[in-house]
């Protein structure tokens, strides 16, 4: 969907909810709100639909308030206990949670808009992304000696099960666990002011720390022992000294022996 077809999308929904006496208020989240980074060819609709109480559920269940040209819809499910998934014809996606307005302060938000409000909705997302940043500011950052002790270890067993054939249980070791410490590791120290999603660790990383993304994800293409040891050498080269030479000596083993393996298996 090009940028006008997602802007008009997001035009067509907010004309028909303005005219509906159920529904009070329509909000933009991530590129939807408007706010940059705006939409590409890639991007989904986000959107929180509120409606009067007693109507949420009812919308949830009867999507024939989309847009009528948006296109057919191929695929919808309930993804939560107020979120919908709509998949159309043409790959487009559009995740819309359908809330009362109390039920918004049980939402989350970063980047959003408010883009159309017939109840005072402006105040009550105000206190809900104060809410969130709030959170987000109070989480401790990880213990990076934890953190890396779990990152090495992934290695070691996603490496193992890769020798043993469980490759699927490799790949998540790998690519899944010790990737979540990496990154966790990585985010340690940023600067407050990046453009960072508080929401998604993994969002927009790639502005903050470039090289060791890119480095990230070229280790990540390779099979599981060869991206091990790229991910491996992310760690030494952007946080060195926080994993001991023994341990490195002993990470590189396990993954040395499970190549070996796996190339001597039938």
């Amino acid at each position: 969907m090009t940028p006008a077809a997602h802007a008009t999308f997001v035009r067509r929904l907010r004309d028909r909810l303005r005219d509906d006496p159920e529904a009070v208020g329509l909000v933009g989240l991530g590129s939807t709100s408007g706010l940059p980074p705006g939409p590409d060819e890639f991007s989904d609709h986000d959107l929180f639909v509120v409606v009067r109480p007693g109507a949420q559920e009812r919308w949830r269940q009867d999507l024939a308030w989309l847009p009528k040209d948006a296109g057919l819809v191929a695929l919808a499910f309930r993804e939560t206990a107020h979120a919908v998934k709509v998949l159309f014809t043409s790959g487009h996606l559009a995740e819309i949670a359908v809330f009362d307005p109390d039920e918004l302060s049980l939402a989350r938000v970063n980047r959003y808009a408010v883009l159309l409000d017939k109840e005072d909705l402006a105040a009550r997302l105000a206190r809900v992304r104060e809410a969130t940043a709030a959170e987000a500011a109070s989480r401790a950052p990880p213990d990076e000696a934890w953190a890396a002790g779990q990152f090495l270890t992934a290695l070691v067993v996603g490496a193992g099960r890769y020798a043993r054939g469980e490759r699927l249980a490799a790949h998540a070791q790998v690519r899944g666990n010790a990737l979540g410490h990496l990154v966790s590791i990585l985010r340690v120290g940023l600067a407050a002011d990046l453009p960072l999603d508080d929401l998604d660790p993994l969002r927009r990383l790639e502005q903050a720390l470039p090289e060791a993304v890119a480095a990230v994800d070229a280790a990540l293409a390779r099979p599981v022992p060869e991206a091990a040891r790229g991910l491996l050498a992310v760690l030494v080269q952007e946080r060195p000294g926080l994993a001991s030479v023994g341990a490195l000596v002993a990470v590189r083993r396990a993954l040395d022996r499970a190549d070996a393996a796996a190339a001597a298996a039938p």
